[in-house]
């Protein structure tokens, strides 16, 4: 290996002979023990806190220990380098600094991404990369390889690219783009918590902050990967070109959503019918709406479709909400007591509400018998009609065979007409 290559290691070894490693011990042990205990107390206090701080802490607690003490270490580099060699510290600061760039670069993934198999391999594809850099840096290998990758290049005009250039930039984008993206959770996470706001302004707040973060993210990785930021003019004019000709939809879609979100007329939790589907709002994003029914299916419906066509929001003003039950009863029967208790198996039932109360109607006059309905009102669509339909029904029934009312089929009359007398 060259003279002029910087290894860690070898120099590392030359003091292990020689009594001045025993103060790079002492500084190593005090900086480890210190920052221990203050990751301890750290992790002691942190389920106290609660909300947006408590967010916050949670990715300083993972990298308390190798912080801390990669800035007791450094501190005592300078110190101790007046006097003595600090080979070991120099080690020492690579192996804590690699530590903390995991440690953050698993929890900032962990808090942007749901927990799936393709995360759980990131997580150790990143631990991976970072250790084996690690390792070329200690041996010294490190500048030679990146010497190597930036060589291998070629030019475009007067700009040279090379494998360097290319591994870089696509680096500094992930890294800027993945910051903009955890920082806009957490200021997510502090919006969403604001319980004074309105629903639909947290979710604009908080859907508008990570768009720019990301936008931000992106203008200032650009410029670290050399890439001149006036090209996305071009870029900007081909976009608008692509929008208007394929992807007008999807920019509808979004459009769409952020004036559903700003003009308040869909919450999260509202009971629409849209498109011959009835459900409840269970996700409202800037892109899709997600209805769930009672039955567990989940709709996904475009935006588009909301602002295109006609939506029932049962519960826009109050969730108050009638429902007709249709009853037939014979000619034959007591028609007022089998009004009464109609009214009454209505009363009965536990989400029927008091005011407006249950009240009976007489329909009209059928074929088969006289056609009644039963005029009720809820206040929690979400739970279903069916059910609610059915107990009814039940109790109808049950309150009809007691009272001896009867409930007609159809019924025909056939009159037969003999011979006629010649």
């Amino acid at each position: 290996m060259p003279q002029s290559t910087h290894n860690l290691l070898t120099e590392l070894l030359s003091d292990l002979e020689q009594t001045r490693i025993l103060w790079q011990l002492a500084v190593l042990g005090f900086s480890l023990a210190l920052a221990w205990g203050f990751s301890r107390v750290l992790k002691n206090r942190l389920p106290k806190s609660e909300g947006a701080i408590k967010v916050g802490l949670g990715g300083v607690s993972r990298v308390a220990f190798p912080l801390v003490a990669l800035l007791l270490v450094v501190i005592g580099k300078t110190v101790l380098k007046n006097w003595y060699s600090i080979n070991l510290l120099n080690v020492a600061t690579s192996l804590l600094l690699a530590m903390a760039l995991v440690r953050l670069a698993v929890y900032a993934l962990r808090k942007i991404f749901a927990p799936s198999g393709w995360l759980h391999s990131s997580e150790r594809f990143i631990a991976t990369v970072i250790w084996i850099g690690l390792a070329l840096h200690l041996t010294g290998f490190l500048p030679e390889i990146l010497d190597a990758m930036d060589e291998l290049s070629f030019h475009i005009g007067k700009q040279k690219i090379s494998l360097l250039t290319i591994l870089s930039g696509i680096l500094s984008v992930l890294v800027t783009v993945l910051a903009a993206m955890w920082l806009g959770r957490v200021l997510e996470n502090r919006v969403m918590a604001t319980e004074n706001w309105d629903m639909n302004l947290r979710v604009v707040l908080s859907k508008l902050f990570r768009a720019i973060l990301v936008v931000l993210g992106i203008l200032v990785a650009l410029p670290l990967a050399g890439i001149d930021i006036t090209v996305l003019s071009v870029f900007g004019g081909a976009l608008g070109v692509g929008i208007g000709l394929g992807l007008q939809k999807i920019a509808s879609n979004y459009i769409s959503g952020f004036i559903i979100l700003i003009d308040r007329s869909i919450h999260p939790g509202d009971v629409l019918t849209v498109d011959n589907r009835f459900g409840t709002v269970s996700q409202l994003t800037a892109r899709y709406l997600v209805l769930r029914n009672s039955d567990g299916t989940e709709a996904i419906i475009p935006n588009d479709t909301l602002i295109t066509s006609t939506v029932i929001n049962h519960s826009y003003s109050n969730r108050e909400m009638r429902i007709g039950i249709p009853v037939q009863v014979s000619y034959q029967s007591d028609l007022d007591k089998a009004m009464t208790l109609i009214r009454q198996a209505a009363e009965k039932h536990p989400r029927v509400l008091k005011d407006p109360e249950p009240k009976t109607f007489l329909k009209a006059f059928g074929e088969n018998g006289i056609d009644l309905e039963l005029d009720i009102w809820i206040n929690d669509p979400e739970e279903g009609q069916l059910n609610l339909r059915s107990d009814i029904n039940l109790e109808i029934w049950r309150q009809f065979q007691a009272a001896g009312i009867e409930i007609p089929y159809p019924q025909r009359d056939i009159r037969i007409i003999g011979n006629q007398p010649g």
